[in-house]
């Protein structure tokens, strides 16, 4: 790992805000210095920054729409370009739109694959080349940590929002996969939380009504989902595995997600 010369760098995907911005300040406050990906929310992405500098030494912001390969393959270069070097990619941007099996057709499955599949695994790939180069200058301890955000519905699967359940899949494969090709460098570990922030489809009231809805009595938060991406960044063990975190949420069955019930 980095030596106290070198501070950790870290890239989180979709920090601008909600989860994403949650794990952004986590880490900040952990000592990372982060780069904070954004699409389109240009003036969140400059907040997140400006409150995770507050916590760490350095931190900006990174615009990249992940539709687009070229924009995901220039990512982690520029990030680099910034900070000098980069030790770590936290996935945690990701497409949401409904669909099921009666709406299901081609492009709303292409698009959440290249969101929420191919441009995590793109990053992986980057940082993993990075990381050799930096062995390669004489770096020889150089080490790296990808951290793939999932979703506990895998492990409790409904017919609703089919794409993008399919993309998550693809995406909890793929870690497996690349947690054996990127090694030894690069560990690639994933975090699936459950119910853990409310959305526009759901009152205050019924959110709190469904967070309750696990054996644990309480499904999980921001604070324990990002406390979980830094337990999986920095313990240099953990490698080709998902750590639930969702109250034991993926232990009921529900019919329908959550967002519809």
């Amino acid at each position: 790992m980095p030596t106290p010369s070198h501070p950790r760098t870290v890239l989180v995907t979709g920090a601008a805000k909600r989860l994403g911005r949650s794990i952004a300040l986590a880490l900040a406050a952990g000592g990372w210095q982060v780069a904070v990906h954004y699409r389109s929310s240009e003036q969140d992405a400059i907040d997140t920054v400006a409150a995770c500098a507050q916590l760490t030494s350095a931190s900006a912001h990174f615009d990249a729409d992940f539709e687009n390969e070229a924009a995901v393959r220039a990512l982690l270069p520029r990030v680099v370009a910034h900070f000098g070097r980069l030790d770590a990619v936290v996935n945690s941007a990701s497409l949401f739109e409904h669909d099921n099996a009666a709406t299901f057709g081609f492009a709303a499955l292409e698009k959440h694959l290249r969101s929420n599949t191919a441009a995590p695994v793109l990053l992986a790939q980057a940082l993993h080349q990075h990381v050799a180069d930096r062995v390669a200058a004489g770096e020889a301890d150089a080490q790296g940590a990808v951290v793939n955000l999932l979703d506990q519905k895998l492990w409790n699967q409904n017919p609703d929002f089919m794409s993008y359940t399919l993309s998550k899949a693809a995406l909890e494969a793929a870690g497996t996969m690349l947690a054996m090709a990127l090694a030894p460098r690069v560990r690639v570990v994933g975090v699936a939380p459950g119910l853990t922030l409310t959305s526009h489809m759901l009152s205050d009231e019924k959110f709190a009504q469904l967070h309750a809805l696990s054996p644990l009595g309480r499904s999980s938060t921001a604070e324990d989902v990002a406390a979980t991406v830094k337990f999986a960044l920095e313990n240099r063990s953990i490698t080709g595995t998902t750590l639930l975190v969702d109250g034991g949420q993926h232990l009921m069955k529900f019919d329908r997600d959550f967002s519809l019930m």
